[in-house]
């Protein structure tokens, strides 16, 4: 991360702390679905929630990931930078629907892939900015975080596409209860494959390509003696 650092330090951790601000509000909405979820008891929604739960646990990683190397670069991550009360103000008001307002389960999942596609969109900036700085080490970090999140964003797209044919067809679609599941369905349907399928194996890409870049120091002599 210190190679990343180098040029603007102040921009970087400004940056890191807009998407702390974003990940500790990702938490909270996840902890307020789920309890709602849990309140009203319904089957079909209450069959999702172990994989909200996991979605939930990562979430909290993210965040306390960012926290440790915002003070690893010498910042303050319960400071309120320009960025973090940009993302704050940003996801004011999803939060404002899922923690104060709406109790329906559908309504719910849908203000989530909202808050799914922009934390998406922020940990690829962040993924970008690593490599166009020449920072492996960090570029994987990121990318890891970031293939995470497209799974997140998948499950929840899935999530509202079904309910909403169960609304307009009038034949309830079953929910996904994993990623697993969800990933499978869209491999049946190769010609459907992409938005945060796509994203996910982007990702998974960009993290075996930096791994394999950090490791190519160790690989060449190999590389050599084998030839």
């Amino acid at each position: 991360m210190e190679k990343l650092a180098q040029n603007n330090p102040a921009f970087l951790l400004d940056v890191l702390n807009g998407r702390l601000a974003f990940e500790r509000t990702g938490v909270k909405l996840y902890d307020s679905v789920i309890g709602k979820i849990e309140a009203q008891a319904q089957p079909r929604f209450l069959a999702i929630v172990g994989q909200l739960r996991e979605i939930r646990a990562e979430e909290k990683e993210h965040e306390e990931w960012l926290a440790a190397q915002i003070r690893g670069l010498g910042g303050n991550p319960d400071g309120k930078s320009e960025m973090a009360q940009l993302e704050m103000e940003e996801g004011r008001g999803i939060e404002t629907i899922i923690c104060d307002g709406h109790s329906n389960a559908v309504h719910l999942l849908h203000a989530l892939l909202a808050a799914e596609l922009a934390d998406n969109a922020g940990w690829d900036v962040l993924v970008k900015l690593a490599d166009e700085a020449g920072d492996p080490a960090a570029k994987i970090e990121f990318a890891r975080r970031m293939a995470e999140e497209a799974k997140h964003l998948l499950f929840i797209r899935e999530l509202v596409v079904r309910s909403a044919e169960t609304m307009m067809l009038g034949a309830e679609r079953p929910l996904p209860r994993g990623f697993g599941s969800v990933a499978a369905s869209k491999m049946k349907k190769p010609l459907l494959v992409g938005g945060a399928l796509g994203a996910v194996l982007l990702g998974v890409g960009a993290l075996a390509a930096s791994a394999l870049f950090l490791a190519r120091p160790k690989l060449a002599p190999r590389l050599r003696h084998a030839l």
